[in-house]
């Protein structure tokens, strides 16, 4: 399909919405992978922009869920800053623009499920980190996130990628891999098995945790992403966005997950292995900003089960990746 055709398309999708007045431009938007987004310019400069998102039902299946979770989540975010002297909710919290009838996504013809969020001008983010100043804020945006969610109910949320962060599952997948070898590619790979193989136990710690109910059960964001917090204009921290995974969990996955990605110096696709190391520093900004936030609410357990989750997300990490490998790359993108 050309530029054209697909403009047209989506203009024909967005006048099903409640919008205000008319496009003047269509560009492509972000740096996602999973969901197409379309930056929609208003005509009226007085009027808001919008983002129209085609959600890749492939890998979130249940849609409906998925667009209720982000229902109920803004809501009560919204609900909570309003609270709050000083805070201004319209702009902290993402806005779900639903159709004309009220629904909050529309499936066209071919299947594809498209919803629409208002556009927060004078926003950014980054990819990287780039200093521990950022660092602190992204630990703040995150525990200030589960801070106030804290008192929403986790049971009240669908799991919108059921077991996706449950290692058990996780390690069940990667045995059934290197039992089938269908690609003939365990040879390749022993050493890699074994280091993931003798560190089994240990990974286990923070659901077994759980579920012997010594944590609870959380609303967290499972995607702890530096590119997932938006700053203002004068990069202050404003909105945390990509709610799509936002469902019951425990915060050590959240804040393993943080770190993994904030304290990295390298890109994580970086091929020149000398260049992947550690930045503590970042490490200690980001706890320092996340506990500010988060330590009023938290149990004294679940503060140590932190470093564990630090532990286990970039473990996890491995065996999905190996996994994959041994599928024959079904999953992830790969490039030579």
């Amino acid at each position: 399909m050309n530029k054209n055709s697909t403009n047209k398309q989506i203009e024909k999708i967005a006048s099903l919405f409640d919008v205000e007045g008319s496009i003047a431009a269509i560009e492509s938007y972000g740096s996602g992978h999973i969901n197409d987004t379309f930056y929609l310019k208003n005509v009226d400069t007085t009027l808001p922009d919008y983002l129209l998102q085609r959600i890749n039902h492939t890998i979130f299946k249940d849609v409906p869920a998925l667009m209720q979770n982000v229902k109920t989540v803004t809501e009560h975010l919204r609900e909570k800053l309003a609270k709050i002297e000083g805070s201004d909710p319209e702009k902290e919290v993402l806005t779900i623009i639903p159709l004309k009838n009220g629904q909050l996504y529309y499936q066209d013809e071919h299947g594809n499920y498209w919803r629409m969020y208002l556009f927060l001008k004078d926003t950014h983010c980054y990819d990287l980190v780039e200093n521990e100043a950022q660092a602190y804020s992204a630990g703040q945006a995150f525990g200030k996130f589960q801070s106030l969610l804290s008192d929403l109910d986790a049971a009240l949320l669908a799991d919108t990628i059921p077991n996706f962060h449950n290692i058990e599952k996780r390690l069940e997948r990667f045995q059934a891999a290197i039992d089938a070898d269908i690609m003939d590619r365990k040879k390749e790979v022993i050493a890699e098995i074994d280091f993931l193989n003798e560190r089994r136990g240990a990974m286990n710690a923070v659901l077994k945790l759980g579920q012997g109910g010594r944590l609870p059960l959380r609303v967290t964001h499972n995607d702890t992403k530096f590119n997932n917090v938006l700053l203002d204009k004068n990069d202050r921290v404003q909105c945390i966005i990509d709610l799509d995974t936002v469902m019951p969990g425990y915060v050590a996955y959240d804040f393993g997950d943080a770190i993994r990605t904030i304290i990295n110096k390298a890109p994580e696709d970086e091929k020149d292995l000398e260049k992947v190391k550690l930045n503590i520093p970042f490490f200690e900004a980001y706890t320092k900003g996340y506990l500010q936030e988060a330590a009023g609410f938290l149990t004294e357990l679940e503060i140590k089960s932190l470093m564990l989750g630090v532990l286990l997300i970039p473990y996890m990490q491995a065996v999905r990746f190996l996994t994959d490998y041994l599928e024959g790359d079904v999953y992830y993108k790969i490039g030579f």
